[in-house]
């Protein structure tokens, strides 16, 4: 009768995880290949961020370590950059303009830094300008701790939303079951900042006893994508294990739930948890099983691309395609696959000029133009 009993729970359990999937799928439509691409800057090996600044030239970095600033069709390394703890999925990560750049010069990036008192490294956020080919004026915004040798979940993406405050991600650092869960300790976090690294007075943990103040969300595992919505508010994507990479907009003070809630399961397939749900975490608005492994994102608000508009580009590492993610009512109701092959997708930004460009690891940063 026991054995009877555990099978039906196993059972039923599993049902109910088969509907959860079959709700939440939405089929993965072929490449309607209605565009060509241009190689816009080429021989990059892992292109992680991209800015453009006024005059229209690129700001690219290097998970190497390397900025490049890329003009009239030329590259050149910009120096001073800090030094950077490359190991793993470390490095020099995420590269954002302040939105009033003309006026400040200020220019944000993300890195896994060495500094502290610990080996290895954690990341960190900055801000500098750029002069002769060099940054100067380096503040830390903010850094991550404690560091830790190992070497993945650094994140990370940086985003300004439309108030002009300054949002960036660090993952879980491989320590899944302490960091997120926990407001006192980095990793696993969305934080929010002002533009000069200032803890906002209205940050939602701002008055409980010992945590970091600057969190904004936290039960994240690994986010690599971070864009601005049409309506203000700041979305994510973030790696799941082995299944369960998602997409949400992110709420204040609100708990993504990883790891007492998720839709993968660990590498070796055994179970991380029983749980997909649970009160007081929040659902993702979508999930992926198998993974995609995202990287990038950014929302189409260009006329170039009528047919993508208010629609979301993410990219495949996985799978090595760009992901149209089709958004009716702030739902998922369509997905379709782009670039089909074209490598491994690192990151994905619409220009000032409206068209999308994409970085894909050791090859470069193309464009995306519309067929005629």
């Amino acid at each position: 009768m026991r054995i009877i009993l555990c099978l039906s729970l196993v059972i039923a359990t599993f049902s109910a995880c088969a509907q959860e999937k079959k709700e939440n799928d939405v089929v993965l439509e072929p490449d309607p290949k209605n565009y060509t691409t241009e190689l816009v800057v080429q021989d990059l090996q892992i292109p992680w961020g991209m800015a453009w600044l006024p005059d229209g030239s690129m700001l690219i970095t290097e998970k190497s370590g390397a900025l490049i600033h890329f003009k009239n069709g030329n590259k050149k390394s910009i120096g001073n950059v800090p030094e950077v703890y490359v190991r793993n999925q470390g490095g020099l990560l995420d590269i954002e303009l302040h939105p009033q750049y003309e006026k400040n010069g200020w220019i944000y990036i993300t890195y896994s830094s060495k500094d502290g008192a610990e080996k290895g490294g954690n990341t960190a956020l900055i801000r500098a300008k750029l002069a002769n080919d060099q940054l100067i004026d380096i503040e830390t915004l903010y850094k991550g701790t404690p560091n830790t040798t190992k070497g993945h979940h650094f994140g990370s993406r940086i985003e300004f939303d439309n108030e002009g405050y300054v949002y960036f991600c660090i993952g879980d650092r491989g320590n899944r079951d302490v960091n997120p869960q926990d407001v006192t300790k980095d990793g696993g976090k969305i934080y929010r900042l002002h533009d000069d690294g200032s803890i906002p007075k209205d940050n939602p943990f701002i008055q409980t006893e010992n945590a970091k103040k600057a969190i904004y969300s936290y039960g994240h595992r690994n986010p690599q994508g971070m864009a601005l919505h049409p309506n203000g508010t700041i979305w994510v994507h973030e790696h799941g294990p082995r299944g369960g990479d998602e997409i949400n907009p992110i709420q204040k003070g609100i708990n993504y739930g990883w790891p007492v809630i998720t839709y993968g399961i660990n590498y070796s397939g055994t179970q991380i948890t029983a749980l997909t749900k649970k009160e007081g975490m929040q659902q993702p608005l979508y999930y992926w099983i198998p993974s995609i492994a995202p990287s990038g994102m950014d929302f189409v608000t260009s006329d170039i691309y009528p047919d993508w508009k208010n629609d979301i580009v993410i990219g495949s590492l996985k799978f090595q395609y760009l992901e149209l993610v089709e958004l009716t009512d702030q739902k998922v109701s369509g997905r379709k696959k782009l670039l089909e092959d074209i490598g491994r997708v690192r990151n994905v930004r619409q220009g000032p000029d409206g068209f999308i460009y994409v970085a894909v690891e050791n090859k470069g940063i193309l464009k995306i133009v519309p067929k005629t």
